[in-house]
């Protein structure tokens, strides 16, 4: 292992940067808390504001998978659809296999220029999250308690809100609800059989009501639904711990575009689904897309983020180190150290989050009867 991968392996240095990840996050988050005084006076000053500061936070994380870990990330798409990209607001339909691909989704809204203004469609719990929670609410993200009949209203008005909003955007959707798992997969293929609907091998049934409410809210907004699939050459299984640790993974993703005007709303969710399944099937047998592969420029926007808050951030922590060091005090320096768990305990949930082992129940047994 080289100099550079031993360092980025080091604990120490996932501290430092979880620190200055923390320590931005909540800064913008009291800054964003401010911008609410616009509000009122200029709503769509409010939004520009809160495009460029939630940009700060989420392209931190980006910036790891692009810049730290070196992550390379292939589309496959055509070339009309590709000078549309980052042109216009559109709804993006992920797969939700593993543990990064919302770091993947990301990554292709930074190609794009489009990543501070995106959106998803999340569950209720998140908007209590520290940092990304909290600048979710400011981006005016849709958040569901993912029970249709408390979620239908007020997810409908969420959406409508968006009509008017000033910049180019893109709504992120994981149509399955949940991530995959194979008991998910093995509970909703039963569903799919009692319904008489096709089975799929590696994808989970999508939820169609979500997909055809926001196709429906956002039809005069967006021009285009961007159905993708991602996958991880050589059979790579990625993680947030490798990519914190600087390991570099190889990903794929295929992007078709079809106009909003074109999508039947209620069956479109379900044949499109047949068809991704279809092109994972052809990616695990051959290992490419049927498509051209095109490396979407890195932007230098993530990186330069990320070095101004560490050069703003470090400089009084290493300060503080110092200070506290030459004092001498043992309660100093044990407060120190308990400091420093505390962290390691934090970072170490931060990351559990994304783990496919520790996530949502959702879509496992004791939801059957829901998917019904």
């Amino acid at each position: 292992m080289d100099i550079v991968g031993f360092l980025k392996s080091q604990f120490i240095c996932h501290l430092l940067i979880c620190y200055i990840f923390i320590v931005s996050g909540l800064i913008i988050n009291f800054i964003q808390l401010f911008t609410l005084i616009l509000w009122p006076i200029n709503k769509q000053l409010f939004r520009r504001i809160n495009c460029r500061l939630a940009y700060c936070i989420s392209s931190q994380m980006v910036m790891l998978l692009e810049w730290w870990s070196g992550t390379d990330c292939t589309l496959y798409t055509d070339a009309e659809s590709y000078d549309k990209y980052g042109k216009e607001s559109a709804i993006v339909i992920l797969n939700h296999n593993f543990e990064i691909d919302f770091l993947c989704g990301w990554n292709f809204c930074e190609r794009f220029g489009v990543l501070g203004s995106s959106k998803v469609l999340a569950k209720k719990e998140l908007s209590y999250m520290p940092i990304i929670g909290w600048m979710w609410y400011f981006l005016e993200i849709v958040f569901c308690k993912r029970k249709w009949e408390e979620d239908r209203k007020t997810v409908m008005q969420k959406l409508l809100n968006l009509r008017d909003y000033p910049e180019n955007f893109w709504f992120l959707i994981h149509c399955e609800g949940t991530r995959f798992t194979e008991q998910k997969h093995q509970i909703s293929m039963q569903v799919a059989e009692a319904k008489g609907l096709p089975k799929l091998k590696y994808h989970l049934l999508p939820r169609t009501k979500g997909f055809a409410v926001t196709v429906q809210c956002l039809r005069n907004v967006v021009s285009a639904v961007y159905d993708s699939t991602l996958n991880f050459r050589n059979n790579e299984n990625p993680t947030l711990l490798g990519v914190l640790n600087g390991k570099k993974y190889h990903a794929d993703l295929y992007v078709s575009r079809a106009l909003v005007s074109d999508l039947p709303l209620r069956l479109q969710a379900c044949r499109r689904r047949n068809i991704k399944d279809a092109f994972q099937e052809e990616y695990y047998r051959t290992g490419t897309y049927p498509a051209v592969p095109i490396v979407p420029p890195r932007r230098p926007w993530t990186l330069l983020n990320w070095l101004f808050w560490a050069l703003l951030l470090l400089y009084p922590l290493f300060k503080l180190l110092i200070n506290m060091i030459n004092s001498g005090s043992s309660l100093t320096l044990a407060s120190f150290a308990f400091v420093i768990v505390i962290a390691s305990v934090g970072v170490r949930w931060m990351i559990g989050v994304t783990e496919i082992n520790k996530g949502s129940t959702y879509g496992n047994n004791d939801n059957k009867q829901k998917q019904k």
